[in-house]
């Protein structure tokens, strides 16, 4: 058998409980996936987005309905050896993919070096959007996972302040007709680590040189995560649920729709 093939088998083999079947539910739970959906599948070198691809495309052969997919890989500024890297996985796990190139990691450096990371996911989402739009898409999937998902709540409510989230499925505002999709989004990294290392795979971390000179903020929230399972087993899977259990009235304000809410202007009305 060949290698890619081994490596499909083990999804819904091996990991069938803690990835295979956990995506099946993150698409029908969340209606990621319609009839005749045109998707661009965003890989951007990493274990996440590579195995994104492979769940996607066995789906696709064994799905109850069609659609179409078109990989896409961005270079945003990849060093030689970066780039040879992704091109080499997407031999060995048989993915044919559409690669084109933009200067995302220098423009971003130069515009805010203070947050380098969030000027660089704004600016790849853009090309992503417009590469997808030119290909006939109508949507993108990327490969955010669970503790993805998490750390975001985190990084909302201790650097910004806010309460939210990375959410399973998001429509765009600037390009009319497209979506966000993450099948993963149930998906555990640990899991996804551990695939990958039974396959004997080796994928990128992050490639940026500019943030690999400092100790990013989702770094220092995943370990404050794990510090807080070891203090209770459930803290990760609650953060999670926290999410989808908001009460409104134990809130002192809130926003929708660009519209603020203060308790207090319903407070004298309650009897």
């Amino acid at each position: 058998m060949e290698k890619y093939r081994e490596i499909e088998k083990s999804i819904i083999k091996k990991y069938r409980k803690t990835i295979w079947s956990k995506f099946i539910k993150a698409i029908k739970q969340y209606e990621l996936i319609e009839e005749n959906d045109k998707i661009a599948v965003c890989i951007s070198g990493g274990k996440d987005s590579f195995l994104l691809a492979k769940c996607l495309e066995e789906l696709k052969r064994h799905g109850v309905f069609k659609f179409e997919l078109i990989f896409m890989v961005m270079d945003p500024g990849y060093n030689k050896e970066n780039l040879n890297k992704i091109k080499e996985n997407l031999q060995l796990l048989n993915i044919k993919a559409h690669i084109f190139k933009t200067d995302i990691f220098e423009i971003s450096s130069k515009l805010d070096n203070e947050n380098p990371c969030y000027m660089c996911a704004k600016m790849r989402r853009g090309y992503l959007y417009s590469e997808a739009k030119k290909l006939g898409c109508n949507k993108i999937a990327l490969g955010h996972h669970f503790d993805d998902v998490i750390e975001t709540v985190l990084l909302n409510q201790i650097f910004n302040g806010t309460f939210s989230t990375m959410m399973p499925k998001l429509k765009s505002d600037n390009f009319k007709g497209m979506e966000i999709i993450r099948p993963l989004y149930l998906i555990r990294e640990d899991n996804i680590k551990s695939w990958a290392k039974y396959n004997n795979l080796q994928f990128l971390d992050c490639a940026c040189l500019v943030t690999k000179k400092t100790l990013g903020k989702r770094i220092v929230v995943k370990k404050l995560i794990k510090d807080l399972d070891k203090i209770h087993k459930d803290a990760s899977k609650n953060i999670f649920s926290s999410t989808k259990n908001v009460n409104l009235d134990a809130l002192i304000g809130y926003k929708q729709n660009d519209k603020k809410y203060d308790f207090l202007k319903y407070y004298g009305s309650k009897k």
